[in-house]
C-alpha cells in the first residue's frame, strides 16, 4: 500500500511538463528575470521622484514620501485634495499651501 502511495507520488512530483529545462533551471531564470524588473522598477522610481523634485518647494525626501503614497506625476500632485496630500507622512501644511498656488 505505502509502494502505491510512493509510486504515485514521484509520477506526480516528477510528471514531465513538456519541456526539457529541470524545475532549478526553470527558478534561476525567473530569478534573473525578476532582478531586471526590479532595475528597472528603480531607475523608473529614480526618475519619477527626480520629476516630482521639480514642484516648488518639494525636496527630495517629500517626493521620496509622494512617490511611495502613490503619486507618480506632477500633475496628479497639483491636482490631489489638499487632504490626501497632508496624508503623506513628510508633507506640511506649508508645502500643500505652495502646491495649492500651482494649482491657481
Amino acid at each position: 500500500m505505502i509502494s502505491k502511495f510512493l509510486s504515485k507520488l514521484k509520477s506526480i512530483l516528477f510528471k514531465s511538463t513538456g519541456s526539457s529545462e529541470t524545475p532549478l533551471k526553470k527558478e534561476k531564470k525567473a530569478t534573473k528575470s525578476s532582478k531586471t524588473k526590479s532595475k528597472v522598477k528603480t531607475v523608473n522610481s529614480k526618475k519619477i521622484i527626480a520629476k516630482l523634485t521639480t514642484i516648488p518647494g518639494v525636496g527630495a525626501k517629500s517626493a521620496k514620501a509622494l512617490y511611495e503614497a502613490g503619486f507618480k506625476t506632477t500633475k496628479a500632485v497639483i491636482a490631489a485634495d489638499e487632504k490626501d496630500l497632508l496624508a503623506v507622512s513628510g508633507v506640511g501644511i506649508n508645502l500643500v499651501k505652495k502646491i495649492k498656488k500651482l494649482n491657481k
